[in-house]
């Protein structure tokens, strides 16, 4: 390993979240592959085995990282194992993370890898969360397919559910660091993976950008219910724990629109009453222990507006007014380091409670690829490394 790197640095992430409960929610005889873009230049890898929504135990059996063909294909002669404390296999308790070995293998800025994670034994397939993208996917495939270069097509399948794997990090130098995106399903989708494109093709090499983001996730409440806790776990629980990232020193947050569009009452729906519909006051103080909370690891805190929602099914006056109350504040509050106004880049001037024209999905909440883009353009240069 080069002396000259001596930091842990993560380039690639994920939120653990609570997959959606179904009756085949177990797996056996199970590889997991997942192709992750490099941003850093470094000499080891190591990643990190996630069972935090879990009820019981998850064991596993062994594990490969390889540089990335792409797809689902890797270069045969760049696999190496990975290890925990020397083991080819790890158990990691309901609740817990277990950090791997190190494993010695030079990476480049701009390369793919992919990581192999084989179940042999019945495993609860509840610790994971779906992302997409244009990075964001990856592969299942029955049996151990840990070392083959290509996944067989025959017993083997994409997934855009990430499960267990929640950090990879590189050995590199000092002066690299990482961007936090942090957010719900808008977040889950595809504004963070412009947002690496943008860094890898604009920046200087010395950041990295990674998603935490759960789609459903709110700042103040959560579902204790098997109908909707896929739907995550609340700000205070997941965010002192998504942003414990190695070489984390700047988080991006755009948190908060389930908060306003979820309750219904319960003569709608008996799991969503009334009574969890928040104040823009509550929201702000849900903000502010984010911003707490990120200040105890030292780091810069941006704040991004929320999105139009006129046309959602649940939307109303009032919540377009709880809203806008809240994003008036997120742009002139002086308690974060800066406002990222992604409301303003894909709103409709015309109308600010609607998309602009080709920026909606069609669902009017969340938006279309094209403002996906135009998110990633908001964020500051000199937060990626652009200068």
């Amino acid at each position: 390993m080069s002396e000259n790197n001596c930091k842990w640095v993560g380039v690639w992430g994920n939120a653990i979240s609570v997959s959606e409960r179904r009756p085949e929610n177990y797996a056996k005889n199970l590889t997991l592959r997942y192709p992750v873009k490099m941003m850093l230049d470094g000499s080891a890898v190591r990643i990190t085995v996630d069972n935090f929504c879990g009820n019981e135990s998850i064991t596993v059996t062994c594990a490969t990282v390889a540089l990335s063909k792409g797809d689902d294909s890797v270069t045969a002669e760049s696999m190496r194992k990975i290890t925990f404390g020397g083991a080819d296999s790890v158990t990691v308790p309901s609740g817990e993370r277990v950090v791997s070995d190190a494993v010695d293998m030079p990476v480049k800025k701009g390369e793919d890898i992919a990581v192999s994670l084989y179940f042999a034994d019945f495993t609860e397939m509840r610790s994971g969360v779906l992302i997409t993208g244009p990075l964001s996917k990856g592969y299942f495939a029955i049996g151990n397919q840990t070392e083959h270069e290509s996944l067989d097509i025959d017993t083997s399948k994409r997934t855009n559910w990430f499960y267990f794997l929640s950090d990879i990090e590189v050995l590199t130098t000092e002066e690299k660091s990482t961007v936090i995106c942090f957010g719900d399903s808008i977040t889950a989708q595809a504004w963070p993976d412009y947002l690496i494109q943008r860094t890898l093709e604009q920046g200087n090499g010395t950041k990295a950008v990674i998603r935490k983001a759960s789609s459903g996730t709110r700042i103040l409440r959560q579902y204790d219910n098997i109908t909707y806790d896929s739907y995550g776990i609340k700000g205070d629980i997941r965010f002192p724990r998504e942003i414990a990232v190695s070489g984390a020193d700047t988080v991006i947050i755009q948190h908060g629109i389930n908060d306003i569009i979820h309750p219904v009452g319960v003569e709608v729906n008996k799991f969503r009453p009334w009574s969890d519909l928040p104040t823009a006051e509550e929201m702000i103080e849900g903000i502010r222990g984010y911003i707490r909370t990120a200040r105890e690891h030292n780091m810069k805190v941006y704040l991004g507006t929320l999105l139009p929602i006129n046309g959602w099914r649940t939307y109303a006056d009032f919540r377009e007014k709880l809203r806008c109350e809240f994003n008036d504040w997120l742009r002139t509050t002086t308690e974060a380091d800066g406002c990222i106004d992604f409301d303003k880049a894909v709103g409709d001037p015309a109308d600010r409670t609607s998309f602009a024209q080709g920026c909606d999905s069609g669902d009017h909440l969340h938006p279309s690829a094209y403002a996906y883009e135009k998110m990633a353009q908001e964020i500051p240069p000199e937060i990626l490394g652009i200068l």
